[in-house]
């Protein structure tokens, strides 16, 4: 079926802001434990071979896949991807509720639930 990929080519695939300007890369999708639904994309940029990287949860509905720039497209900002809810690689995030609303909020986003 056509616009079907297999979430493992997800991982890796770059992900660039409104102007263009590379942000970072997807580390990995977090799924909705009964539904399914894909709810975040975690993109992290920075650090150093994976030190002091930090993870920035976004919205999946946030993200549009762009043939032209074979990677997918946020509309933010690096500068505003950069005030964003984040954690880094060491602690495990908090998905508690008032966390997914404050992310949900920060990017404008319909929430998935």
């Amino acid at each position: 079926m056509r616009g079907l990929i297999d979430s493992d080519k997800v991982i890796g695939t770059e992900v660039y802001g409104t102007d263009q300007t590379h942000i970072g890369e997807v580390k990995r999708l977090v799924l909705e434990k009964v539904g399914g639904r894909v709810a975040y994309a975690e993109v992290s940029f920075g650090g150093f071979l994976g030190i002091g990287e930090d993870y920035y949860p976004i919205p999946w509905g946030k993200l549009t896949y762009s043939e032209e720039l074979d990677g997918f497209q946020l509309d933010v900002t690096k500068e505003q991807l950069e005030s964003a809810p984040k954690y880094n690689r060491v602690d495990e995030f908090d998905w508690s509720e008032e966390n997914n609303r404050r992310i949900y909020d920060y990017y404008g986003a319909r929430p998935y639930w």
